[in-house]
């Protein structure tokens, strides 16, 4: 009980997450079904790719990360944003592995294994928890010290497993990620890996965040940052579903998934 009350007096939030989950219910007319659900994520991996780089602010067009990610170099940008393009995809193609091969689990390792190609050369350190102390912009956040950071994260995914809903406990992994930032860098880019591979895992297809919703989707993350309550920003992650039918219900207040038709799964390839 002290660990808790010392935690939470700290600005660190409750235990063992750093955040709190509000009541919620998702439900789909879709059976799951793992083969579909990576089969669907694998046909819209350049949308996904682009989506995920351009939240970042790389200017890449969506026509130059195809042609990147068919084997030909693009001319005219940093090699810093064209490596970015290549690591993002190379993680996807990773979590796939891990998905198919039985092999993804809510585990440090397969975080930090993800993290050591999406962030290779764009963090500090990659492939491992950092050592010092980090920030957030726009946002007073207290972070987690280094202090315990292992453990905090093996505890916190240790939580998450206990969650049944696997919307649920997918977009609470993406948001504990970001919240306790236990990486230098790159920290929801790989929270948001952790998460498709929670929904991929259960057969339920990926969520993913359309450039085009960047400000939205920003300024979720500042609202969660500045509360600790997840309530909206798991609400607008559920809107990102490429599953259409997935409804997202917290509360009295049931939202069904409004992904604009701009996103991944409007650029799947033929």
């Amino acid at each position: 009980m002290k660990k808790e009350q010392d935690s939470q007096e700290s600005g660190l939030g409750p235990p063992p997450l750093g955040f709190s989950l509000p009541p919620s219910k998702f439900s789909t007319t879709e059976a799951p079904n793992r083969e579909r659900a990576v089969f669907r994520a694998k046909k819209a991996l350049e949308g996904l790719v682009y989506d995920a780089v351009r939240l970042e602010g790389n200017p890449f067009t969506f026509p130059e990360v195809k042609t990147l990610l068919e084997g030909t170099t693009v001319g005219g940008h940093r090699v810093s944003d064209a490596e970015q393009v290549l690591n993002t995809a190379e993680s996807w193609r990773e979590l796939f592995v891990l998905v198919e091969g039985g092999g993804f689990a809510l585990t440090t390792e397969v975080a930090c294994r993800l993290h050591g190609i999406a962030a290779r050369h764009e963090a500090l350190e990659w492939g491992a928890f950092r050592t010092d102390r980090v920030g957030v912009a726009g946002t007073n956040m207290a972070i987690p010290p280094v202090s315990g950071l292992k453990a905090r994260c093996e505890d916190g995914l240790e939580a998450l497993e206990g969650i049944r809903d696997p919307h649920r406990r997918a977009i609470a992994a993406f948001l504990f990620f970001a919240r306790n930032q236990f990486f230098w860098d790159v920290n929801k880019r790989v929270g948001r890996l952790m998460m498709n591979g929670v929904l991929l895992s259960s057969g339920h297809d990926a969520i993913n965040v359309p450039e085009t919703r960047r400000l939205e989707f920003n300024e979720a993350m500042v609202g969660f940052y500045d509360t600790l309550g997840a309530g909206c920003a798991m609400a607008f992650m559920a809107s990102c579903s490429l599953d259409p039918e997935l409804l997202f219900e917290c509360g009295d207040s049931p939202l069904a998934n409004s992904a604009p038709p701009d996103g991944a799964k409007a650029r799947q390839g033929g």
